[in-house]
């Protein structure tokens, strides 16, 4: 299922903390290769960590990680305005666009991936017709294109920089009911379900302060 927790809100559940930081760090740094910080208990965590964001998370039946994406208002402090402005060409700050990244998914969901995947992007297109949100901002690798366009959510690609398995890409996203409806068919999650999950992290509010 879906769960929608900030930071300070996901450290009190140790089962889903533990195991989503040492997913990222299977991911990013085992997988994909990327210059990210392990910890000694095998935690990837940033920066961006610290500032108390919101995570969506798909969690399994056990409790433990599924997959997930941060979230966080443009604002404030993010990854895309602070690392990857030479790419865009210009500061994005605004409370109605909020930043997605470290897309994670569990390296045990085999056959499960592609369905968690849409799922999380449900989620974020939850989070934005919640919010009331106008776009959201994303920094991403040539693989999450393909997956993004399968998805049937392409962003909009305002730039790039670097080559083949290290090009990076910035985009964004618009939220519709059209995009939230394909990505839960794609999930395999009925809306119904998917806003009943949304209301149960944030008890029906359509609003919130960014």
């Amino acid at each position: 299922m879906l769960t929608y927790l900030f930071a300070d809100q996901l450290i009190n559940k140790p089962k889903l903390y533990n195991s989503m930081f040492q997913d990222r760090a299977w991911q990013f740094q085992e997988r994909l290769k990327w210059d990210v910080d392990v910890d000694d208990t095998g935690f990837e965590r940033d920066e961006y960590d610290d500032m108390n964001p919101l995570y969506a998370i798909w969690q399994k039946p056990d409790g433990t990680h599924g997959g997930s994406m941060r979230a966080m208002p443009t604002s404030g402090r993010c990854m895309v305005n602070e690392h990857f402005a030479n790419i865009t060409g210009r500061k994005i700050s605004d409370p109605k666009i909020w930043e997605s990244t470290r897309f994670c998914l569990s390296p045990d969901l085999g056959e499960q991936a592609g369905r968690i995947s849409a799922a999380l992007m449900l989620a974020g297109c939850e989070i934005g017709l919640g919010f009331n949100l106008d776009r959201a901002v994303g920094v991403f690798d040539p693989r999450m294109v393909r997956i993004y366009r399968r998805l049937g959510w392409p962003p909009e690609i305002l730039g790039a920089t670097g080559k083949g398995r290290d090009k990076i890409f910035v985009g964004l996203w618009d939220f519709s009911q059209t995009v939230r409806h394909a990505l839960a068919l794609n999930a395999g999650v009925s809306p119904q379900v998917s806003t009943l999950w949304f209301d149960r992290a944030f008890g029906g509010v359509k609003t919130i302060a960014a």
